[in-house]
Order: structure tokens, then C-alpha cells, then sequence
């Protein structure tokens, strides 16, 4: 922790000898927003909180000239901060978004197209982006424009899908010799079904936020000026419950794609039976039978 307060100081120190402004602005942050003033160390991605409770995490992808391109150095500040957040006793859900007309329009291609097999085959080329899906808290994704190819399949990661009424999204890696690498031929199978998802994969072409919607891979479609305080709204609702048993949700729900269904039902029976050994529980039901707001502890 002294480390990681030394590091904090130091960047704060380079700050302040570029602007005052800026270290009086981070003494007037709330403490539990400080540790997330690393603007000066993340190259690919901004952070900060939002909600009225500031219990909600906020990563934006910030390669705009680049429509948020999904380089390696981006992955992992990614799955960094998503870490963070995981890990902020504060935070409850969590959004992710992009800055510019994209989400993320891809995985960098510059950055593997002189990629050999022995190389990709023995670094198991994109086995991290696989972390972003071992969150405990739930990520909403805040699609506000392109969303194909890895960026399609990174929304899919998250457990919410938002769009934009511009949004489109896609899974183009056939025009590029190569199929997609990250999850797009299963999750969107799973989502969509197993026609749509072959006609979407097999042609490369876009399809809209609404077509999307109608074919079951997001939530909703939302004016583009709406999204994120609709989004943040949501976030803050699921942010306002017991994190304990959010987690436990939102595991039960994932299970359902690994389980036939009476081992999901047998599994989810199980669930809720531990949930009678937290406090959130009782609260939750003692403060309902009372009428009364529950006031949870997550423990």
C-alpha cells in the first residue's frame, strides 16, 4: 500500500507542476475516488465513478483515432482496472463504453498481421481477454457506436448490453481470412441462435442496434445522447443491492450455459439454500415483512 502511495504522489507530483488546478481538484475528491485519479498512467482507457452513492465504475476505451482498436496494451489496462473495480468494496456494477463513433471496432489488426501460428498457438493469443468474464460484480456494456469483430465479442463479455440507437455490431473476421477468436462464435450463438449467428458470421455483415435488440443480443436501444444516464441509472439500481447476493446471481444465471437444466435448477437450488447464511437475507426479508427499505451490509 506504501508503494502504491508513493506511485500515486509521484504521478500527482507531475500533474501539479503542469497544473495546480488539478492536485487541488484531487484534494476535494472524496477519498474513495482518489485512487482512481491515474489518468497519467493509463494510455488506452479512462476511469472514474459515477452514481449519486459513487458506487458505480465507469471504464470508457479511449483510442478514439482508432475507434477504440482492442491493442494488447489496452486489454490489459482493461482487465486491470476491471480488477480494481472488482475489488472496491464501493463499487457495485460496473459500465463499460467507448469514447468517439465506436465501442471498439476490433482487435488491433496491425498488431497481428505478421503473427505467425507457432506464436499465437504457444502465447495463447487472447487467452486474458478471458478475465474480463471472471468479474464477480456485473458489467453493463454501454455500446455507443461500432461493436464488431473482438469489440462485438467484448460486449458480449459483459452480463448487460446497452445501445445506442447508432450502434451496429458485427463479426467481420471472415473478410479477413480468420474466424472470431474471443468468444463470437459461441456467445452469439448463444444469444441469438444458431441461424442469425451464421448468417451474421459467415457474410461479415453489420447489423443495427435495433435488429439486435430483435434478435435478442442486447436489452435495449437508446437515443445516443441517453445512453450513458440510462445506463449509469441501471448501474445504480444493481450497485444499491447486496453485492453478495448480486454475485450469487449473476453466477447462477451464468451456469445456465455450462448445465443441462435440471443440473442448473439443482445448481440454483443450492444458491439460494446459502443465501440463508448471509445477512443480506434476513435483512432483506425482516425489512420487506416491516416495510421498510432494507439496508444491506453485503456480508
Amino acid at each position: 500500500m506504501a508503494l502504491r502511495g508513493l506511485q500515486l504522489f509521484k504521478g500527482l507530483s507531475r500533474c501539479a507542476s503542469r497544473s495546480p488546478a488539478i492536485l487541488q481538484q484531487y484534494v476535494n475528491l472524496p477519498v474513495s475516488s482518489r485512487l482512481y485519479c491515474s489518468g497519467t498512467d493509463l494510455q488506452y482507457i479512462k476511469i472514474e465513478k459515477a452514481g449519486a452513492a459513487n458506487n458505480v465504475g465507469v471504464i470508457t476505451l479511449n483510442r478514439p483515432k482508432a475507434l477504440n482498436a482492442l491493442c494488447d496494451g489496452l486489454m490489459k489496462e482493461l482487465k486491470k482496472a476491471v480488477d480494481d473495480f472488482d475489488a472496491d468494496s464501493e463499487v457495485g456494477c460496473i459500465i463499460l463504453t467507448g469514447k468517439g463513433k465506436a465501442f471498439a471496432a476490433g482487435a488491433d489488426i496491425k498488431e497481428m498481421k505478421d503473427q505467425q501460428f507457432s506464436q499465437v498457438f504457444s502465447d495463447n493469443f487472447l487467452h486474458h481477454w478471458d478475465g474480463i468474464t471472471e468479474t464477480k460484480k456485473p458489467i453493463i456494456a454501454a455500446v455507443n457506436g461500432y461493436a464488431l469483430g473482438g469489440g462485438c465479442e467484448l460486449a458480449m463479455m459483459c452480463d448487460i448490453i446497452y445501445a445506442s440507437d447508432k450502434a451496429q455490431f458485427g463479426q467481420p473476421e471472415i473478410l479477413l481470412g480468420t474466424i472470431p477468436g474471443a468468444g463470437g462464435t459461441q456467445r452469439l450463438t448463444r444469444a441469438v441462435g444458431k441461424s442469425k449467428a451464421m448468417e451474421i458470421i459467415l457474410t461479415g455483415n453489420r447489423i443495427t442496434a435495433d435488429e439486435a435488440e430483435k434478435a435478442g443480443l442486447v436489452s435495449k436501444v437508446i437515443p445516443n445522447e441517453e445512453l450513458m444516464n440510462a445506463t449509469i441509472k441501471t448501474a445504480e439500481k444493481i450497485a444499491s443491492q447486496s453485492k453478495l447476493t448480486t454475485a450469487i446471481c449473476k453466477e447462477a444465471v451464468n451456469a445456465a450455459f455450462e448445465m443441462t437444466l435440471a443440473q442448473g435448477c439443482h445448481f440454483e437450488k443450492r444458491l439460494f439454500h446459502s443465501t440463508f447464511g448471509t445477512n443480506d437475507r434476513k435483512e432483506g426479508m425482516t425489512a420487506f415483512v416491516e416495510k421498510r427499505p432494507a439496508k444491506f451490509t453485503d456480508s
